[in-house]
């Protein structure tokens, strides 16, 4: 018997134009819906409706809400890979690249706070985007550590290790509080990173290297 169809992917990749313009269409309107009614009342039924397509229609596409959601947390990560890559593309200062990056990043997740609330605590993760997610966070912190590594000022203990904890820190601290910031407007919340991590960075390679 061939493997059974995981429930969170799409039922079909379509072939032709028309298709994938239907397939994204399908996704968009879910992405209103989700940043409108949440995840429990983003049903099919109003995505289909928002879409101006059936619900028969849409399940030809999708088997369920949770599939449409995992395309879109897809989404979402590709185009945090790609505004990553770009940011720390060339060697820069640490007073350059990491308020550039910060930037960016709050700029990714600002766009549409609700909808990414629905996909970072209740899309679901199935192995693949997991793995997706490692490679992209194992790409930013490589890229990290090249940037530390030509950094004359800086010269970490462990640019490996202080790469992975930098890229860690903003990512959480950007998924923590761009949806829900505690009183703080974007350019606040992108400050209150980069002094945190600017600090590790300073202060944790000097601490590291006085220690016998």
């Amino acid at each position: 018997m061939p493997p059974a169809r995981s429930p969170h992917r799409p039922r079909k990749t379509p072939r032709q134009q028309r298709a994938w313009q239907t397939r994204r269409r399908i996704e968009e309107a879910a992405a209103r819906v989700f940043s409108r009614h949440g995840y429990a009342s983003g049903t099919t039924d109003r995505i289909a409706e928002e879409a101006g397509l059936s619900i028969g229609s849409l399940y030809q596409y999708f088997p369920n809400k949770d599939a449409i959601l995992v395309v879109l947390a897809q989404r979402h990560l590709e185009e945090t890979a790609r505004t990553v890559a770009d940011v720390l593309a060339e060697p820069r200062p640490l007073a350059r690249w990491l308020p550039e990056l910060t930037r960016a990043l709050v700029g990714v997740h600002a766009e549409d706070p609700r909808l990414h609330q629905v996909l970072f605590e209740q899309a679901p993760r199935p192995p693949e985007l997991l793995t997706r997610f490692r490679e992209v966070e194992g790409e930013a912190a490589a890229a990290v550590e090249r940037l530390l590594r030509a950094d004359p000022v800086l010269s970490p203990a462990d640019p490996r290790r202080q790469a992975r904890f930098v890229v860690a820190l903003v990512e959480s601290l950007v998924h923590r509080f761009a949806a829900d910031p505690p009183g703080l407007d974007a350019a606040e919340l992108e400050r209150e990173i980069v002094t945190i991590a600017t600090r590790y960075l300073r202060d944790g390679g000097r601490a590291e290297g006085t220690q016998g």
